[in-house]
């Protein structure tokens, strides 16, 4: 479930602030705007720390996407967290014309743009895809913390040289353990910098009474038909095979989906923390699009109680 008014995205926010999570987290949609739904939370009273991932780099010059985060920081009174990526060639060809042709210049270009925006409040940078020459005027507030969409390692190699916050999305903690944290260390230490925060993002879905559970976590993981998606998992060695249940089953068995009952999604979430992941955000948008806002809280409810998050 996409929220379209404040009044749909104010209960999740509400028990962010009342649980104390650490950030509340919206991704791109093409249903509503992110950071239009944030601000609309913030002028509602509830300020939380916030966190949008991935924003997808064609929808916004990095300028814009700036201006926005940094808005968001000032408005809620907390650090904002803006992830960007590229998306999947089939959407940058219906938004661009054409692939980028090479995903990671591009992005390296983009958050060159951004984090000298953020640090200097200046850029003269003239690239292939994106660039700015030109300032911003200061805005006192939080700062904004720089991430970017890591499934490879060629991105995580890029989020270590220049980003805050390296975001997964469907890697099992195997493979971000053994792939993407080397690559993200190696080159942070190239770099000469601290190694940036892992934030893992995991599809999740308690078991429960007429659930189908298969079911549910295809809703919360439509990536899994998405070619860059399909490659990680197989690099990952997971084993697609031919329908998306056959996929959803796969990658539950390598952890990259939480599922079943309280213990077993406690154990696949700690498996992220153990393998190296600083923040794993629990995602119930399948639980929430086909049963409803309520029984996403309501499952969020029990797995916080019953944790002591």
């Amino acid at each position: 479930m996409t929220p379209v008014r404040a009044e749909q995205a104010l209960p999740f926010a509400a028990f962010a602030q009342w649980r104390g999570a650490s950030r509340l987290w919206q991704g791109q949609t093409l249903l509503t705007e992110q950071h239009l739904v944030f601000a609309q939370l913030c002028a509602a009273g509830v300020r939380v720390p916030m966190g949008t991932g991935v924003s997808l780099m064609a929808l916004r010059h990095p300028v814009q996407a700036v201006l926005e985060a940094r808005t968001l920081a000032a408005a809620s009174g907390h650090p904002f967290t803006a992830v960007f990526g590229p998306g999947g060639r089939a959407f940058q060809r219906g938004t661009l014309g054409a692939p980028y042709p090479s995903p990671l210049t591009a992005t390296r270009e983009y958050l060159a743009v951004v984090r000298a925006l953020l640090t200097r409040g200046e850029a003269e940078l003239s690239g292939t895809y994106f660039s700015y020459h030109g300032s911003l005027p200061r805005l006192p507030g939080p700062p904004v913390l720089l991430g970017v969409g890591v499934l490879r390692p060629g991105m995580a190699r890029l989020a270590g040289e220049i980003a805050d916050v390296a975001l997964t999305w469907l890697t099992p903690p195997a493979y971000l353990r053994d792939v993407l944290l080397p690559a993200l260390r190696e080159a942070a230490a190239q770099a000469g910098r601290s190694v940036p925060r892992v934030v893992s993002v995991v599809p999740t879905v308690l078991a429960g009474a007429h659930r189908d559970v298969t079911t549910l976590l295809a809703d919360s993981s439509p990536h899994l038909e998405a070619p860059h998606y399909r490659d990680m998992l197989r690099r990952a060695g997971v084993p697609l095979g031919n329908t998306v249940r056959e996929a959803v089953r796969a990658a539950r068995t390598a952890g990259a989906l939480a599922a079943g009952e309280p213990e077993e999604i406690d154990e696949t979430l700690a498996a992220y923390f153990r393998a190296g992941a600083d923040e794993v955000v629990v995602n119930c948008a399948g639980v929430a699009a086909r049963l409803g806002p309520t029984a996403a809280l309501q499952d969020l409810d029990a797995l916080f109680s019953r944790n002591g998050w």
